[in-house]
């Protein structure tokens, strides 16, 4: 695959993956699922709502889930 601008998401997510577990140099990883959705989550969030101006209901509206579950989101990530 190709690395660029058209590089799909995916890819780059699991080139990521990789590289950390590598890093832990054979050890078994803890907690791997919410380590990466919480790191996923956050930027998608602060890029979405700077995208959407601050709007809740636009951000929510794009993300595809309910505005109240956003603002709970926005509040764990201390981007409130």
């Amino acid at each position: 695959m190709s690395k660029g601008k058209n590089r799909p998401l995916a890819a780059c997510v699991s080139d990521s993956l990789k590289l950390y577990l590598k890093d832990l140099n054979g050890e078994t990883p803890a907690d791997l699922y919410d380590m990466v959705v919480s790191q996923v989550e956050k930027p998608l969030l602060e890029i979405i709502m700077q995208r959407a101006e601050n709007n809740q209901c636009r951000a929510a509206q794009m993300l595809g889930i309910n505005r109240n579950t956003l603002r709970k989101k926005l509040r764990d990530h201390g981007l409130n």
